[in-house]
């Protein structure tokens, strides 16, 4: 307990003491956020704010998680190795993606055959490392590893997995369209997945994870990471996490609940990235088959604005929607625990 507390503290503080230095080298680099003509007009007034703020959540993450070993000695393993690792190298293809942005002076940073080239990429040899690196186990899972009694088989999990870290990533982008929308939502996700994971180390007999505390502690570092930087990412934004950051925090998310065997509970937490991806889907598939639009403007919390609602009441409704999303996934979670240790 000491160490999660220790690792989510450092993040935390972290991420809020040292954003303000980011944004401030930012400034003086003017690494600003390049909008979209086509995006909402109110959101024109936002050119020019600092972007790239991903870099604060996961530098802020990684200093948590050293030190919240350093505090306790809990013993590194090599699937929290292998999450930081990957958030690490989804957050570089993110600011690849974001330099672009800034050095061109436009709104769109790499293609999209590259940018989902790339992201392919880490997700294989995210997938291929869990398998043969962190011997993750290879059962389709919602609550524990043999929640549905499926093994998928180290070829098939690969592919699975891969399918996971990528959809997740982008979901999570997509989610990253107001000021502090992904970050607060991201949040309450880490932190559920923190208790979870504190749970699973606690109760090993039946869930088998054998990394969960250090994997707790990757989930907590990533909370106080976000918590953080969302004290100056909340409306008004005084900076951007990017696709640096929505990246990485997608990315983290996915491989959390791949090495927790979480993966079918991954899309009840995180329900409102669903619903926001969802909502781009169908805006998509309407225009193309039918030639209508079914919301103004898509993604969905783009939808409300143009309604008129004010963009802080579309944050915090979705806010709640996020939080009770995550609630939801720990109530089925604790439910199948009570389910599991009924016979007991």
């Amino acid at each position: 307990m000491i160490s999660l507390m220790s690792a989510g503290g450092v993040a935390l503080w972290v991420a809020a003491l040292g954003t303000p230095l980011l944004i401030s080298w930012l400034r003086r680099k003017r690494v600003g956020q390049q909008i979209r003509a086509d995006g909402p007009h109110m959101h024109q007034a936002k050119a020019g704010t600092p972007t790239m703020g991903g870099v604060a959540i996961v530098a802020s993450a990684v200093i948590g998680y050293l030190l919240g070993h350093v505090a306790a000695r809990v013993a590194f393993t090599r699937a929290g190795i292998l999450v930081i690792v990957v958030t690490l190298a989804a957050g570089v293809i993110g600011a690849v993606d974001d330099w672009i942005k800034v050095h061109h002076r436009r709104s769109l940073g790499l293609n999209k055959r590259g940018k989902f080239g790339a992201l392919v990429l880490v997700a294989v040899g995210y997938a291929l490392a869990s398998v043969h690196w962190s011997g993750v186990d290879t059962h389709l899972s919602f609550t524990q590893w043999n929640s549905l009694g499926i093994d998928l088989g180290a070829a098939w999990w690969v592919i699975w997995a891969t399918i996971v870290v990528v959809g997740t990533a982008n979901a999570v982008n997509l989610t990253d369209g107001l000021d502090g929308l992904a970050a607060g939502s991201a949040t309450f996700c880490y932190a559920i997945l923190a208790i979870i994971g504190y749970w699973q180390f606690r109760h090993f007999s039946i869930y088998k994870v054998s990394d969960a505390l250090d994997l707790a502690l990757v989930a907590v570092a990533l909370a106080g990471a976000c918590l953080g930087f969302l004290w100056w990412n909340a409306a008004p934004a005084r900076i951007f996490m990017g696709d640096t950051g929505s990246l990485a925090i997608g990315t983290g998310l996915a491989a959390l609940c791949l090495q927790m065997n979480l993966q079918l509970l991954l899309p009840v937490l995180g329900g409102l990235f669903v619903i926001v991806t969802l909502s781009v889907v169908v805006q998509v598939i309407a225009y193309w088959v039918f030639h209508r639009r079914v919301f103004l403007m898509a993604p969905l919390h783009h939808h409300f604005e143009l309604m008129g609602w004010p963009e802080t009441t579309v944050i915090v409704r979705f806010w709640i929607l996020g939080g009770v999303f995550a609630s939801l996934g720990l109530g089925i979670f604790y439910a199948n625990f009570l389910s599991a240790t009924a016979g007991h």
